[in-house]
């Protein structure tokens, strides 16, 4: 039996039965109830001043939005389906949330009070950014835009990243919430801090930002931002569509796994916040003892023991850790995957520009391997100088049942991940042009490099697990056995490469699919070949095939070639069928290499964009790093809004940054020749590997100083004259349309 009732014996919607779970109390925390109609009482009073202030300073028609985002005001945007543009809208949006809230001292009434303090803290720090103020306040605050939401929010909904922690009031000690803030990165966490644990946080010196999953959102208004980002995840993973409030509450408390922490003492407004939260069935606990009618169990917990907070919000909120305990004096996360270690910070370097290391990982057969077993060859950490460069290499060997010659280069490539998940290690390239970073920090919690290999063998025998029963890592750190071993490697890798230069999509019998992003885009698939890699630049042909190797049932699935429609454009029955029945019925036909007709859909996570530039009888490329227009008239994310979403759209396509090194790329609609114009950048990243695809195609070497670039221009009537004067193949072309 439910704590309490939204009406007379009813719930307002069926989410409101997961609250059928909390215990009838002998009391009903009437007291409580209070506190959260006390507080959005509050809250709205306090938005309807600034937002009367802000309308006679600036007027009804003046706009108003969050820096960063295309969600509007993400919240309301999520819940009500309204797109918040003008000020002078948002008045009958706060009538409309009080109107809906009782005197009634019930949980349904509570939860009410809860979605409407969000509307009006939302409100109050969408009118702190008018005229270019600043959305919170607070040193090292800022809005959670969506660089992040693209970065984390795919993480976030498949559990890759176990939960959202919401932090929130003023902690007993800095040292203490330093703890808390260190477990919880340790684990995975994305965290948000508001209220005075923001600015304690950054007074001790608590490592903010993207690297560490970690963000101030200023004052306890700026809590807000955290139910927007988590809304926002909905929205853009769910496919939840804006307004669909009962969908979106449902959506958060299944895949949103979040949680509130309230440090120290509460006010009426810091309860109404907290109602926001379980509002979207979001828990919380406060680290102090809450009298017995201010607790609701399961819901709104008292637990005063720093020890074990996170594991009781852990226990709370149905989180369980995939990663098993690595015998390592660092943390191990998916939360330090883009730490950056600087030259102060650093303690040592091995390879990089100054020395050569390698990495290379081979399949041996059961008699070569010691499971299990971690070495260092040469001097250790404890025998070189602080800021010293070593040369040398790591080679992992591998055994298994299932193991495959082709898989070796799969596990190397993750070796990137692997070490870079570990706090104070970064990881930069792969096979004999690598860079390894360890900080001071990790230093002092005891690093050797013995312990390279066990993050290795504990990363490798979980990914891998299905194909992997032995793992041994030695680590070189000696000139001259280093020597030898590279010497060995890089014949390995010519090997390779020899094998892959002749693995195309003729060579081989199969494709495959892949399903990760339709949590983005339902209607999406992406087909996977060996010279046409996923949209995200990710997936490869051998990924693909090892993924189903590992899990049939799972995100990539086998299909093969049957029934040859057109071989120029790539067309087979067998992938028609294929992308009809996964597609959800929407796209009956799918070409490979046209984007002019029937082109493959694209998700959202692409790494770049191909367009059609009619003007110049060619194609323009952009990619999601170049934040300039294109002369397409339009930028990236305008783009991607027209070109995502699992929708064929005849001359665009989303695709991967080393797909236009192949000659699969647009072949059926001239191939290389067609791009006119791509960001500096990508000319860059394509370095070499472009100019060689080029004199492949017979385009010779010069080809690539003949396409524009934004230092060029960014228009049609900019680019133009300078493709006539280089002679551009595609102005001699066959016409594009």
């Amino acid at each position: 039996m439910p704590i309490c009732r939204a009406g007379k014996n009813k719930w307002e919607n069926s989410f409101d039965k997961i609250y059928e779970w909390v215990i009838e109390c002998s009391r009903p925390p009437l007291a409580l109830f209070q506190k959260a109609y006390n507080g959005v009482v509050a809250a709205i009073c306090s938005a309807k001043y600034e937002l009367r202030r802000s309308l006679l300073t600036f007027g009804q028609d003046y706009p108003v939005s969050f820096p960063e985002t295309d969600y509007y005001l993400p919240v309301i945007r999520s819940l009500s389906g309204e797109k918040v543009t003008r000020l002078g809208e948002l008045a009958p949006i706060l009538d409309r949330v009080r109107s809906r809230i009782k005197k009634e001292l019930n949980f349904g009434n509570a939860l009410l009070c809860g979605e409407a303090t969000a509307y009006a803290e939302e409100i109050v720090e969408a009118l702190r950014c008018l005229n270019g103020r600043d959305a919170r306040t607070g040193v090292g605050a800022r809005f959670p835009g969506d660089s992040l939401l693209r970065s984390c929010g795919i993480l976030l909904a498949d559990w890759s990243i176990p939960g959202q922690a919401i932090l929130m009031g003023k902690a007993k000690s800095a040292e203490l919430l330093q703890k808390v803030v260190a477990d919880l990165q340790a684990k995975g966490f994305l965290i948000f801090l508001a209220g005075e644990v923001a600015e304690q946080a950054v007074e001790a010196g608590i490592k903010l930002g993207e690297d560490y999953l970690t963000f101030a959102l200023g004052g306890l208004t700026g809590a807000v931002h955290a139910l927007g980002f988590a809304l926002r995840v909905g929205l853009a993973f769910g496919g939840i569509a804006p307004g669909a409030r009962d969908e979106q509450r449902d959506y958060q408390w299944r895949r949103i796994r979040a949680f509130v922490l309230h440090f120290g003492q509460r006010d009426d407004l810091c309860v109404a916040n907290h109602f926001a939260a379980i509002f979207l069935g979001f828990p919380v606990l406060a680290d102090h003892k809450l009298p017995g009618d201010e607790q609701i169990p399961d819901w709104y917990i008292s637990h005063p023991y720093y020890d074990t907070l996170i594991r009781k919000a852990m226990e709370v909120r149905g989180i369980k850790l995939k990663i098993a305990h690595i015998p390592v004096p660092f943390a191990v996360s998916y939360a330090f995957e883009g730490e950056a270690i600087r030259e102060e910070e650093m303690y040592l370097e091995l390879g990089g520009s100054r020395a050569p290391f390698f990495e290379l990982v081979t399949m041996v057969d059961e008699s070569g391997i010691e499971d299990g077993k971690a070495e260092v060859i040469g001097p250790d950490v404890d025998r070189v100088e602080e800021g010293v460069t070593l040369g040398g290499g790591i080679c992992v060997k591998v055994y298994g049942r299932r193991m495959q010659k082709d898989f070796e280069a799969v596990i190397e490539r993750r070796i990137h991940e692997f070490i870079n998940w570990g706090q104070g290690l970064r990881h930069e390239g792969q096979r004999d042009a690598c860079r390894y970073r360890v900080s001071r920090d990790c230093v002092a919690r005891g690093f050797k490099f013995r312990h390279y290999g066990e993050l290795l063998i504990a990363r490798i025998k979980e990914v891998f697990s299905e194909i992997v029963d032995r793992v041994q890592v030695t680590v070189y750190t000696d000139p001259k056995a280093a020597k030898e071993k590279l010497e060995e490697a890089r014949g390995i890798y010519a090997a390779r490469d020899a094998r892959l230069a002749g693995l195309t999509d003729e060579s081989v019998e199969v494709f495959y699919s892949c399903a990760i992003c339709q949590s983005l885009a339902p209607n999406h698939i992406c087909i996977i070949t060996p010279e046409r890699p996923g949209l995200c630049g990710a997936v490869s042909w051998l990924d693909a095939k090892v993924s189903f190797e590992l899990n049939p049932a799972g995100p990539h699935r086998l299909i093969g070639k049957q029934g040859l429609i057109d071989a120029e454009k790539g067309i087979w029955k067998s992938i028609n069928d294929f992308v009809f029945q996964n597609s959800n019925g929407t796209v009956k036909t799918c070409s490979l290499y046209s984007f002019l007709d029937h082109p493959t859909t694209s998700c959202g996570f692409f790494e770049c964009i191909t367009g059609i530039v009619p003007e110049a009888n060619g194609v323009m490329i952009t990619t999601r790093e170049h934040r300039g227009m294109t002369p397409c008239g339009m930028d990236f994310s305008t783009l991607a809004g027209f070109v995502g979403n699992g929708v064929q759209t005849p001359g665009f396509m989303g695709h991967g940054k080393d797909y236009i090194l192949s000659k699969k790329f647009i072949r059926a609609d001239g191939g290389l020749a067609r791009v006119v114009w791509m960001p500096c950048e990508l000319k860059g990243r394509l370095g070499d590997g472009l100019r060689r695809a080029a004199v492949s195609q017979g385009l010779g070497t010069g080809f690539v100083d003949k396409i524009a670039d934004e230092a060029v221009g960014a228009t049609v009537a900019e680019i133009l004259p300078f493709l006539k004067e280089k002679g551009h193949p595609a102005l001699r072309m066959k016409p594009l349309i």
